[in-house]
């Protein structure tokens, strides 16, 4: 080739020149084709990188729908081990309301010495809340989780052969350090991530919703039986399937490697000198939170821990009366699924003042209107109305605090705010001494309030961070 024809090759006018020629000299081939039969047909060069190109974007395009098929797949995975491990603390809240009264028969004690069970879990939660941090940057997301469960197992196999109260009792101080690294991990893994978050929020909180319905009807059949400590074998049995499932599905890495495998990005790193744990505590909207979660978790864990003793004393119920508690457990499921759509009609934000009014007047109602049945099922509706509550608070917890300090203040919230479960129980367990159960509506009513009011002061937006 000559020295010209390499200077028309090299240049983009040029290129365009000779392939254009080609293709002329295609189309005389063909004609002679035709006519004699004899010449094969030359293959248009203008189509040729056109054609490269559409079959290298068809490959990527295969590979990256087999990717994304993989990293649904394997985030379903994850999902499902935290939505056990929900399971599990559902369980573990449902349990104690039906087998309170069974509790105060076998060791003779009193509404207020009963009550130490919840003080002793406020020790445990509080601790879990202090730990889960640096436990979160030393250990990282899947051995942190694994600890927790098997603090639970441990916790349960003490419960289980009736050991004397105070071991008994001391228990669950190791119960609620586990339940609340757990809690915390698996509500600061699924803020995390990025696609449809507010609805894998709400079926995380749903999966406790059904931990916390299964256990009361397990509970009150073991609460007639003479060995009704072995309730917690059943729960041995659960933690420990819990413990197996998450050592299989995170192997015990951080939660970046977990998000890595599912196809998203690590979360952005902060840029202060200060550790997480002072950063966390410098945020004012953290403690806002906690106290709210605080509250909140009180209400439940009291109206599902003392609501049944309330209507066998108070109503005249049966030693059925723990299928009530079931009721209200199952309302809390329900509502974190089939309220998910008035949540984003609405807006979170504005409709929890709604569900907090509604949950206010129901509970007037059974406080003023004697009816076992219409308590039961306005019980039931409290539940659902409360359900969505706890699933919103993460999610704007999401969106409000900075990704980097999320797990962490997470953990401190939840943890802190499990202390609600010991605090308000214990309340109302020291009011039932002075006053009778009779006090427990009064006293939900008046707390019910309290938590809308503190909603209001949470911040809306976002506050920036270094």
């Amino acid at each position: 080739m000559g020295a010209m024809e390499l200077d028309i090759l090299s240049s983009p006018n040029g290129m365009n020149a000779s392939v254009q020629s080609l293709s002329r000299l295609n189309r005389v081939y063909n004609q002679n084709d035709s006519n004699h039969g004899g010449i094969t047909q030359i293959p248009d060069l203008q189509k040729a990188p056109q054609n490269a190109v559409e079959s290298s974007l068809e490959y990527d395009l295969g590979s990256g729908d087999k990717a994304i098929s993989h990293h649904k797949g394997r985030e379903y995975i994850q999902l499902a081990a935290l939505y056990w491990c929900m399971f599990l603390a559902g369980w573990n809240d449902g349990s104690t309301g039906p087998l309170l009264p069974r509790i105060q028969e076998v060791y003779n004690v009193g509404y207020i010495i009963v009550s130490l069970i919840f003080v002793f879990a406020c020790v445990g939660f509080i601790s879990g809340a202090c730990l889960n941090v640096p436990f979160s940057e030393k250990l990282g997301f899947g051995k942190t989780i694994v600890l927790g469960s098997f603090l639970q197992q441990t916790a349960y196999a003490l419960q289980a052969p009736q050991l004397p109260f105070p071991v008994f009792v001391m228990s669950f101080t190791i119960n609620g350090i586990g339940l609340a690294l757990q809690d915390a991990q698996s509500n600061g893994f699924v803020a995390s991530l990025k696609d449809h978050a507010e609805t894998k929020m709400g079926l995380l909180h749903a999966t406790y919703g059904a931990g916390a319905l299964c256990a009361p009807l397990v509970a009150t059949q073991f609460a007639q039986m003479e060995h009704w400590s072995f309730h917690y074998l059943v729960s041995l049995s659960v933690a420990t399937i819990n413990t197996i499932v998450q050592i299989a599905v995170f192997r015990f890495k951080t939660q970046d490697d977990c998000l890595v495998e599912i196809g998203q990005e690590p979360g952005e790193k902060g840029t202060s000198e200060h550790s997480h744990f002072r950063q966390i505590m410098s945020l004012k909207s953290v403690h806002l939170l906690a106290v709210f979660i605080l509250v909140y978790v009180g209400v439940e864990v009291t109206v599902g821990g003392w609501i049944v003793t309330f209507i066998q004393t108070v109503r005249g119920g049966g030693s059925k009366s723990g299928y009530i508690s079931a009721g209200f457990f199952g309302g809390l499921m329900i509502g974190r699924i089939v309220l998910l759509w008035v949540n984003q009609k609405i807006g979170e934000r504005r409709v929890l003042y709604l569900y907090s009014a509604l949950a206010i007047g129901l509970e007037i109602v059974i406080w003023l209107v004697p009816s076992l049945i219409g308590d039961g099922v306005a019980i039931a509706i409290v539940g659902m109305l409360l359900g969505p509550m706890y699933p919103i608070t993460m999610n704007h917890t999401g969106r409000i605090l900075p990704r980097w300090l999320l797990t962490g203040s997470i953990g401190w919230i939840a943890g802190f705010g499990q202390a609600g479960s010991a605090v308000l129980p214990f309340m109302t367990g020291a009011l039932a001494s002075k006053f009778g159960i009779k006090s427990l509506q009064p006293l939900l009513v008046s707390m019910m309030a309290f938590m809308t009011i503190l909603w209001a002061f949470v911040p809306g937006a976002p506050r920036k961070t270094d």
